[in-house]
């Protein structure tokens, strides 16, 4: 019986194989083989997570010839890659991609390492802030002696707890945005409100536009989803979106849905300004586009001359093109998993019905622990402490990464958690391996695109600061060092490093 579980083909392979462009060699630089190459870069979509353990390869005839190059080459970088551990053949079943006894399986998103492995390695890969306290124990205080009359009852509220409903509503109706609790359903996390509207609004099969870069999890769920995506370029910088771009792509694909993060984006740090916003729900209504907007950055301004454009909903009064998610995750702690959608009524209550057969329903506990915050002043106040943490964190990160990597080019954000960094001409998957190694994780670009693109990026969150940025950035020095030079193996391991 084959041991492959899915299969990439020849095309797919030749396309993402192609996104991975390098700096060209300098003078007395040595090119690896053909054939090495070939198998460095089958290797390194594998520990990307970009192609999946266990899919299948295209035989060795039909790859020569999508790449244009000699069946031996593609034999003997298939070779390599078997003695390496990384493909497993057999007569008659082919062969299928595998990682080696006690390496860990790749991650296809930015999951955050788990905290006994933080002694020697930079995290740089989960744009997440530690709590604030004493915010966060305070609400849990608050919480549990709210507790007692919910223990009485079943627990089961599946459009949420109707006092926080009515909080959110009230809060949306304070930004210029009439809202009604029936316009509120509470979820486990926005991943979890964007799941839930994917799964309703986007069958398998169905096309849905989306931000080219955009929010890496949040691809990799619409892909799981099976959604077909269509990427739409974004400006260059942080001018936001390109409408030019926009309106062919909603009218000629016409998307069931389109995924935008208006307000400080993930991961480039733009935020769209008011005539965008207007233009974009103007495009959506007229292609039949539903535009879920995700609003998880809005609170994070970092700057004090940024003026706050309206929010995308206000553009359709009407309620029907635009559905809002909101998460308490970004800005306050991404441990309270607590998230909203705000649409139409009878959104809601389709959303409400389809979740029966998910998750039924959000931990009590933990959005009484909201609703104590929103209602008392203590979301505001931790939201100043999370300000200025982020803050803080984006200005030694940015000195840091000049002081060491002055080639890098990037665009200072006015708000959100993460700066988008083209890496000097290096490769963005080769930079994400080799700083592994040397103690620095950091995703790279092509995990925020679709088929391979941003090769030349990485994403860097504003989740260290002082000494710690001045030492991901002296490690990601290295780590690009290392692959101007072609460095393979060999890295000395990192020590460690305690702030």
């Amino acid at each position: 019986m084959a041991q492959w579980t899915s299969a990439v083909g020849a095309t797919q392979l030749g396309r993402l194989l192609t996104s991975q462009q390098t700096r060209p060699a300098g003078p007395g630089t040595r090119r690896p083989p053909a054939y090495r190459a070939l198998a460095d870069g089958i290797r390194m979509l594998v520990l990307e997570g970009r192609v999946p353990v266990a899919a299948r390869l295209p035989a060795e005839r039909e790859l020569a010839l999508s790449l244009a190059v000699s069946r031996t080459t593609v034999a003997a970088a298939y070779e390599a890659l078997r003695t390496e551990g990384f493909l497993e053949s057999r007569r008659g079943a082919g062969s299928w991609t595998a990682v080696p006894a006690g390496n860990p399986l790749p991650a296809r998103g930015l999951e955050p390492l788990p905290p006994e492995a933080l002694g020697s390695m930079i995290d740089l890969g989960c744009a997440a802030l530690p709590a604030p306290e004493p915010w966060l124990t305070r609400a849990v205080q608050g919480a549990l002696e709210e507790l007692p009359p919910y223990a009485h009852t079943h627990g089961d509220f599946p459009a949420g707890l109707p006092a926080l409903r009515q909080m959110l509503a009230e809060r949306y109706t304070a930004r210029g945005i009439p809202t009604m609790p029936e316009q509120i359903m509470v979820t486990t996390g926005a991943m979890g409100a964007i799941d839930a509207i994917c799964h309703l609004f986007a069958p398998r099969g169905e096309r849905i536009a989306v931000e080219s870069p955009s929010y890496a999890n949040i691809l990799q769920l619409m892909r799981e989803t099976g959604a077909r995506l269509v990427p739409v370029a974004m400006s260059e910088g942080l001018e936001g979106w390109d409408m030019d771009r926009w309106r062919p792509v909603l009218r000629d694909a016409a998307p069931r849905l389109a995924y935008v993060v208006a307000d400080f984006h993930n991961p480039t740090g733009a935020l769209a300004d008011e005539d965008q916003r207007r233009k974009l729900v103007d495009a959506a209504r007229s292609a039949g586009t539903v535009l879920v907007v995700d609003e998880t950055m809005i609170e994070l301004q970092l700057d004090d001359d940024v003026t706050m454009p309206r929010p995308v909903c206000g553009f359709d009064p009407a309620g029907s093109t635009v559905i809002t998610v909101g998460s308490a995750s970004k800005a306050f702690w991404a441990g309270m998993r607590i998230g909203w959608v705000r649409a139409a009524p009878d959104v809601i209550r389709s959303l409400v019905s389809a979740r029966a057969y998910a998750d039924m329903g959000t931990p009590v506990l933990e959005q009484l622990a909201v609703n104590w915050l929103l209602s008392t002043g203590g979301w505001e106040s931790a939201v100043q402490v999370r300000r200025a943490q982020a803050r803080e964190n984006r200005d030694a990160l940015v000195a840091a990464v000049r002081r060491e990597l002055p080639d890098w080019e990037f665009a200072v954000p006015k708000g959100g958690l993460t700066l988008w960094a083209r890496a000097g001409g290096l490769s963005g998957s080769r930079l994400a391996e080799v700083g592994e190694r040397v103690g620095v994780r950091v995703p790279s670009g092509p995990r925020f695109g679709v088929d391979g693109a941003f090769e030349g990026y990485v994403r860097l969150p504003f989740t260290v600061s002082g000494a710690v940025a001045d030492e991901a950035a002296v490690r990601l020095a290295a780590a690009a060092r290392l692959v101007q030079r072609g460095a393979g193996g060999g890295v000395e391991a990192p020590r460690a490093f305690v702030a």
